[in-house]
């Protein structure tokens, strides 16, 4: 697939990326369970909760009221977590957690928009801590994703102050859009869900990628493309075969990534509940 070079006297443009399960095959937080328990920020028995919410986050997605137990358990489990410990935990177990599970067909992709003079922004609803590092791994320019308080001490304070999620990445694309001086008629997107609706619709070219149920059905009734994503491939095993290289990501929202392991904790506490319903 060849991308036309921007014609750089038009307004700039940028190629907007979901993460989870549209660049990388599982979820970002998730995928960090285990370093977490072996750092000691969480439990073996939420270690275990998060490798089941794995399966159930592969297998079947989550819901706007799945994300919302989240969100709301994240926020709590993470309240005095050493911010600089999770990002070295998180740094020293990227490359074996994270380099093996990127799709060689969105790494192509970043790869062509970049060639084509477009800007890679990854919009996640993860935190920093987790998304920078993975952006810069895949030469994102920007990174978009959810912030928590730091309190004084340097540690979590549980608090959420920005949520990147649904219309609120459909926003913060509009705000980059006006500081960058995108033209989002001309820029790309790209999501596996369909919460991520808002931000698709923001852009001129959107494309549903390993789309769940809801999602596809929006995208056949909207005329979406659609395209499916299955080589995993080691970012290293393809740097020979890169026109472009890989630039760092710019943090617009720095975020609790730290809350690796939260989502387990809250996928398996509502699948418990609605089994004893």
């Amino acid at each position: 697939m060849l991308w036309v070079v921007e014609n750089h006297s038009l307004p700039r443009t940028a190629a907007f990326f979901d993460l989870d399960k549209t660049v990388i095959a599982k979820s970002s937080t998730l995928t960090f369970g285990k370093s977490f328990y072996q750092g000691g920020l969480i439990t073996r028995r939420a270690a275990l909760r998060t490798a089941y919410a794995q399966f159930v986050f592969l297998t079947g997605g989550a819901d706007h009221d799945q994300m919302e137990r989240m969100r709301k358990y994240l926020s709590a489990l993470c309240r005095g977590w050493n911010v600089q410990q999770v990002k070295e935990i998180v740094a020293e177990t990227l490359h074996d957690l994270i380099d093996p599970i990127i799709y060689d067909e969105a790494a192509s992709l970043i790869e062509e928009h970049h060639s084509a003079g477009r800007d890679v922004v990854i919009v996640s609803t993860s935190g920093a801590e987790v998304v920078e590092p993975i952006g810069e791994l895949l030469g994102a320019d920007r990174v978009v994703a959810t912030r928590m308080v730091v309190g004084d001490d340097g540690c979590f304070t549980g608090e959420v102050e920005y949520y990147a999620y649904g219309p609120t990445k459909a926003e913060a694309i509009r705000e980059l859009a006006q500081s960058e001086g995108y033209d989002l008629d001309r820029c790309f997107a790209y999501s596996d869900s369909a919460t991520d609706v808002p931000m698709l619709e923001s852009v001129g070219h959107p494309y549903a990628v390993n789309p769940d149920r809801t999602l596809r059905r929006e995208a056949l009734a909207r005329g979406w493309p659609i395209l499916d994503f299955n080589r995993p491939v080691r970012l290293k095993q393809r740097l020979p075969t890169l026109s472009v290289p890989p630039r760092p990501a710019l943090v617009v929202a720095a975020a609790v990534g730290a809350a690796a392991a939260t989502a387990g904790l809250v996928w398996y506490a509502s699948r418990r509940k609605a089994a004893t319903v």
